[in-house]
Order: C-alpha cells, then structure tokens, then sequence
C-alpha cells in the first residue's frame, strides 16, 4: 500500500492558482515523494482504463532508472521543422521557470520530466502512418512512477490555471488513489495469433539499394542509410504491456520504451543511445557495423572477430566516431574514447561499439547536443545533409518517429534520448516495424536485405511472430 501525504501538494496548488491569476497562464505544481518499489510494468498496466493513449514507459540498459507516465497534465508539440529543438527546449524552460516543484530528495530523484522525442525528417512528406505523432512531441505526465538506483519515487504534476479552486486537489486525489489502487503484478495476458506477414516492396527497396551503391562509386556521398517496414496483422489487439513484457525478458540489455499518442504506440528496445546528460557530464554511444549472433559459443567468437576485422564494418564505424567526435569536441572541454571499437552483444545481433564521455560547455544543453548528434551517419549517411536529402527523395517509408531521437529531459536539463531503432509503431492489431542498414560502394543488396531480417527480429520476436 502506497501512503501519500498531501501537506505540499495541497498547498503548492493553492498557491499555483493565486500565481496563474497573476500571469493569466497555467502554472505546474510538481509533488515528488518516496515510496515503495512497485513493478514498473504493473503501474504502466494501471493507467491502461483511464489514460490509454497517454502512457510511457522508459528503461535504460543499466536497469538503473525506470521513468512511467500515466495522463498528460501538458503536450509540447510543433510540426515546424526549422529551429524545432529549441522551440522544444524553450517552452520547457519556460513552464518549468513557472511552475512550483516540491523535490526533498535532490538528486536521488528525477522530479518532472517531459517524455517525447522528434520525427527523423519534418521535411519528409507525412503519411497516414504517423498522424498521431507531430514532428516534435512530449508529453509531462499527470501521475509518474520512477525509479533510479534502486529508490522508488511517485510524481503528482497537476497544471492549474486562474480559474480553479481547491477542489482540484481533492479530484487530483481521488484520481491517484484510484490508479494506486488498480495496480496488480500479476498481468492477465492472453495469446495472439500472428494472420499476416507482408515486406513492403522487397523489391523496390533492393532496386533503390543499388542505385544508391552506383551513384556512391562517383558522386559527394559516402554513405546513406536506407531504411524499409513491414506490415504485420493479428488475430485481435496487440496488447503493449505483453509486447514490454517480452522486450523486458528478451532484450533487457536494451533502452526499453513505450510512447503512446491517441491510441497508437510507439515501441522498441534500442541498443543505441544518442546522448546521456547529468550536470557536466555527458554520454553518447557510437554504434555500428553488425553481424549475427552464432549458434554456438565458437561460431559467436568467430563471427565476433570477423565483425572487428571487416574492413567494410569498420569504416562505417569510423565515420561515425569521427561526427560524434567532433560534435562533442564542439559542445565539450573534455572528450574521450577508446582508439578501436568493442563488441555489443545483443539477442540477435552484434554491433561494433565506441563509448564516448564529454564534459559539456555552460551553454551546452541536452537538447541542443540532440540537434548537433541527430542524425547520426548509423542512421542517416555522410555527408549528413546530403545523406538525408538522398533518404527523403528515394525511400518509400516515412519513418516517423524510427530513427529519431526519444527520450527525456527533467527540470533541471538532465535526461537521456536513445536512438528508436529496433521498434514498431503498434495500431490496434496490426504493427509496422522497421529496419535500415548502412549502404556504402560495397555494398550488395541482397545482404543488406538479409541485414534488415535480422534487425526486424526482435521486434517480430516480442509482438508474437516468429522467432
């Protein structure tokens, strides 16, 4: 049983009202309290009755900080492309400087956040895909669950405006009690049966693959990732909390994570993060070149060390080394990194990886470091502009949200964004997932086809499709 004492709340909200009145705007009152460890996947469950469509759910790889939302209490959203981060940042900045935030625990918890991220490319002509999701959206949760390090803290966000009273206070309540009161940790799950699985356009997507390769051998561009979906249709409604569960048992070595928006939602287990930030201290991950897993311990080596020796792999690495390198060495007074890439081992798949740590300037932010990273050539190509330029004229797929950075930000400016691959976008009972791959001048299309499959795996595997 969760106990709550409502002193702060209570009169923060008091006061967030007499404040509204003075500035004719909504003012936050944000309650941060301690409590008991409850399951994070049971509280994301609690909120499916009442706030279907306006849930998150966030994990890092470390299993180190858990961040659950329930309601949204306030959107930031924009469909303008050009200065969309900082538009973002500002607005944040801004309601946060307003609001009225009740934390006793300083660090050790997160305190409000806003959860979202950006589409790939606010240039690429939108589909039907994505109407759910704007080129920019975030969501401050009404009711957050987090954990980091091990402590367990419930946030209560409630924007008040001039023309409330204190009766908000009690339904703010009532509310709450409610949600803590449906928490089970035994979640009903119920089989699906996977009708139909369809590529969009195999084809075509190889046809474009090597075209690009010709033009790579005379043109400016190294590099330029191509990306392709494919349709799945179940039996009934894809349950999100299964398909989290599976993600959880599955690929826990992953930045796990959910995004909802009016009854979509977006899902995946990431390998990659973009950037970390806390205080001074930054963390970005440069990740790419692969290979499968081996059958067995012997063919998972040997493939591993094919992985650290294949020139083609290697160089693709590089070029991401070299951007994010010297996008830190523009934001930071320190960089540092390792001289050749490691192994990450994941499920199905193994990536070479270069960690990176920075010490940021004062008027480096986390989101103006996002825009400096976004995208990156794992993700887009190189030159960059140009890579995406090539993307948005020949792919067929409008990516959305995959590829994109996701993630948070909290009161203060700390937070974290992955990179969205290894995800799906679930609406009702079908599912689009999505996989892309790095063409360079060698590259052949039929492997980098047979690459996507491998990279469609996880996704597949915890929806309910084959294995």
């Amino acid at each position: 049983m969760v106990t709550i004492q409502d002193t702060e709340l209570k009169e923060g909200i008091q006061e967030a009202i007499e404040r509204a009145k003075v500035l004719s705007k909504p003012v936050l009152v944000s309650e941060v309290q301690k409590i008991n460890h409850i399951d994070p996947l049971s509280f994301y469950a609690a909120g499916k009755s009442r706030f279907f469509g306006e849930r998150f759910f966030w994990k890092d790889p470390s299993d180190e900080t858990y961040i659950i939302g329930l309601g949204v209490c306030k959107q930031i959203q924009s469909d303008q492309s050009a200065g969309r981060f900082n538009s973002v940042e500002k607005e944040w900045k801004r309601f946060i400087d307003e609001s009225i935030v009740f934390n006793p625990y300083d660090n050790k918890a997160i305190g409000p956040v806003m959860f979202g991220g950006f589409s790939f490319d606010p240039l690429k002509e939108k589909t039907k895909l994505w109407s759910k999701y704007s080129d920019s959206l975030f969501h401050v949760p009404t009711f957050m669950y987090s954990e980091v390090k091990g402590q367990a803290f419930l946030t209560t966000n409630v924007v008040c405006t001039q023309h409330d009273d204190l009766s908000l206070f009690e339904k703010v309540g009532v509310e709450r009690g409610a949600v803590l009161a449906s928490i089970e940790n035994d979640l009903p799950q119920q089989g699906n049966v996977l009708l139909k699985e369809v590529d969009i356009n195999p084809e075509k997507w190889m046809n474009t693959v090597e075209a690009i390769v010709e033009e790579l051998k005379t043109g400016s561009l190294k590099k330029v990732v191509l990306a392709r979906e494919s349709r799945l249709v179940f039996e009934k409604p894809i349950e999100i909390e299964r398909v989290l569960s599976n993600l959880m048992e599955l690929q826990r070595e992953s930045f796990i994570f959910a995004f909802e928006s009016n009854g979509d939602c977006f899902i995946g287990a990431s390998p990659e993060r973009l950037i970390k930030k806390y205080g001074e201290s930054v963390f970005t991950t440069c990740l790419a070149g692969s290979i499968p897993r081996g059958k067995t311990e012997e063919d998972d080596h040997i493939l591993g060390d094919a992985l650290l020796s294949d020139q083609k792999n290697l160089t693709e690495h590089q070029y991401v080394v070299d951007m994010i390198k010297e996008a830190m060495e523009e934001s930071c007074t320190e960089v540092e990194l390792p001289d050749k890439p490691q192994l990450m081992k994941m499920r199905d798949i193994q990536h070479l990886y270069t960690p990176v740590i920075g010490k940021t300037r004062d008027d480096a932010s986390l989101l103006a470091l996002v825009d400096r990273l976004h995208p990156t050539p794992a993700l887009g190509g190189l030159p960059k502009k140009e890579a995406v330029e090539k993307i948005r004229e020949v792919e067929e797929l409008d990516r959305g949200f995959y590829a994109a950075p996701l993630g948070w930000v909290d009161f203060k400016g700390n937070g974290e964004y992955a990179v969205a691959i290894r995800s799906g976008l679930i609406q009702g009972n079908e599912a689009s997932i999505f996989a892309g791959c790095g063409v360079v001048q060698d590259s052949n299309a039929e492997s980098e086809y047979q690459e996507t499959k491998i990279k469609f795996r996880p996704m597949l595997t915890a929806l309910g499709g084959n294995k």
